[in-house]
């Protein structure tokens, strides 16, 4: 490995880097006596240089560098430096120093005990030419099939998946703190990038208004004041829009990023149809899902799941859950915030089918689970998908006592419904429902519903009948089914095998800390977290190689003490 101290050179100098593949090199003979010596059992970069050989190559990142340029680093032994930067949760800098410090680190990389290391902003380097060739799951994939190459991972059995939130790296802001910072944004990039024009029309109040952090402790405190100043916020921000717009306006301002962000926000927080900008209400604002969250990370957004809630993004952990093998991390992704968990089953299957990698039986929890889902699962995979169905929430299953939908008899082939006390609905329409959902509305008489002595218990309207809204005939038995199914003691026991995984996540958050996103941008988070699983398999492949048993769930001493009889 060759020695980089410089840090200033241009971007597309560093990218236009040439690879020079070589084979991997042996343990050096230095390194491996001084490293025996100061580990007579061996550490983790041993075992695993041992075990596993060379895990990364520099032929798995040829197509990512040009043929001519200045020699680059071994891609190979970058690609290690940064799983094992994972796995001890350190920075470049400190990654960087280990390397030249750490004779464990020079074993695993077959570096010579003399060997300078490189400059820590190589890593920098490095991430930012995996996310441009689009091969960020290099890393991972990699080191899953030496994994499989050596027997400690199979294919089929059963696998668990479950997602955990990961807070943005951004502060959190409220709809005013938002326009202001957008604002502030935009300016400060207009000052870099065209001084002189910005300061031959900007009024003078604007320096006062946006030169510091807009933080709500400095906002007006009245309600009528906070609006006054969202709009003067908004009408600030049309006029800058409108001079970058203008003929006189450098060409160059309107590729500015925190411009364009400025051109997305405004009609996500104002109505631009008016002659000036107007605050929107908070109904008026577009789904979290499409709102923009912050203006230095366009991509986190806003979520709530049970009692958290977040700004940032989401990940999913898939683990194989064998008995026999190492419970190795199988796949890995990342979402924002607001993406469904049922959106991810059927990517997550694709990507462990090009792995060889795919379930028997996959396990999952509630937020996952749904009749198309688990049927699709089954139908195009062959994967037995396990979880709770999401419950019904009708008013009627909450009461345990009135009608749900368990309670009718459905003739598919007759397109009827029989009630409860025996009145047959044949009014049978298929629509699609909000969210463009096929479903089966099945309405009631009025003759019958009115005369009903047990009405109270159907519905709740004063004089419409009840009506039914279903899915089609195979989702609609499948989750009836299994909404029975998930009752059993069988189905819980068979079931509780998916609590492993939050012992993975729960090592996640303590090892390489997924639950805070290092850098900002979807494609960065999602590196970090490839890197974060990549180092959990480092460290589960070294505790199988020292038959480290798995830990116990812990105990409060309330639960662990012993009852008299």
């Amino acid at each position: 490995m060759m020695e980089v101290t410089s840090r200033g050179d241009d971007v597309h100098e560093v990218m236009a880097m040439s690879l020079r593949a070589h084979e991997p090199l042996p343990v050096p003979d230095l390194t491996a006596q001084a490293a025996r010596a100061a580990f007579p059992d061996g550490c983790l970069g041993m075992r695993l240089r041992d075990a596993l050989g060379p895990v990364f190559r520099d032929d798995d990142f040829t197509d990512l560098f040009p043929r001519r340029g200045r020699p680059a680093l071994s891609p190979g032994q970058l690609a290690l430096v940064c799983v094992l930067q994972f796995v001890e949760g350190l920075s470049d800098r400190q990654a960087a120093t280990a390397v030249r410090e750490r004779i464990g680190w020079k074993y695993a990389l077959s570096l010579e005990l003399t060997d300078p290391g490189f400059d820590f902003s190589v890593l920098c380097e490095f991430r930012a030419r995996l996310i441009a060739g689009k091969a960020e799951r290099r890393v991972f994939d990699r080191l899953l099939k030496v994994c499989q190459d050596h027997k400690l991972l199979g294919s089929r059995g059963a696998a668990r998946t479950d997602s955990t939130y990961v807070l943005g790296s951004v502060r959190v802001l409220n709809r005013l703190e938002l326009v202001g910072e957008t604002v502030r944004a935009a300016l400060n990039a207009l000052a870099i990038a065209a001084p002189r024009w910005l300061g031959g029309w900007m009024p003078p109040g604007w320096a006062d208004r946006y030169g510091h952090r807009v933080e709500n402790y400095r906002l007006p405190q009245t309600e009528a004041e906070r609006l006054a100043f969202a709009t003067a916020v908004g009408a600030d921000g049309a006029v800058i829009l409108t001079r970058v717009d203008a003929d006189d306006a450098p060409a160059v301002l309107e590729e500015l990023e925190a411009v364009q962000v400025l051109r997305a926000v405004w009609p996500q927080q104002y109505d631009l149809a008016a002659n000036s900008p107007r605050w929107r209400a908070t109904e008026e604002l577009p789904s979290s899902q499409e709102r923009i969250a912050s203006p230095y990370d366009v991509e986190c957004r806003y979520a709530i799941k049970r009692a958290t809630r977040w700004t940032g993004y989401k990940c999913h952990l898939t683990e194989h859950c064998g008995p026999d093998l190492p419970h190795l991390v199988t796949d890995v992704d990342t979402t924002d915030a607001s993406q469904s968990d049922q959106n991810m089953i059927a990517p997550i299957h694709d990507r462990l089918d090009q792995r060889d990698l795919l379930p028997d039986e996959h396990l999952v929890d509630t937020g996952y689970m749904a009749a198309a889902t688990l049927l699709d699962a089954a139908h195009d995979r062959g994967v037995r998908l396990v979880g709770p169905m999401p419950p019904d929430t009708s008013w009627q299953a909450k009461a345990h006592e009135g009608f749900d939908l368990a309670a009718f008899a459905v003739d598919w082939q007759a397109q009827t419904a029989v009630c409860p006390r025996g009145a047959v609905a044949r009014q049978w329409r298929e629509r699609l429902d909000s969210r463009g959902h096929p479903v089966i509305r099945i309405r009631f008489s009025d003759q019958d519903c009115a005369a009903c002595p047990v009405r109270g218990k159907c519905t709740r309207r004063a004089s419409e009948p009840r009506d039914l809204v279903l899915r089609p005939q195979a989702e609609h038995e499948t989750l009836q089914r299994h909404r029975q199914e998930q009752g059993t003691t069988a189905w819980k026991e068979s079931y509780g095998r998916r609590a492993g995984v939050e012992g993975t996540i729960s090592q996640a958050v303590r090892g390489p800390d997924i639950r805070h996103a290092r850098y900002r941008g979807l494609a960065k988070v999602q590196l970090q977290q490839i890197f974060s699983a990549a180092a959990l398999n480092l460290l589960r492949v070294d505790a199988w190689l020292t038959d480290t048993p798995l830990a116990r769930t812990r105990a409060s001493r309330l639960e662990a003490l012993p009852v008299m009889a």
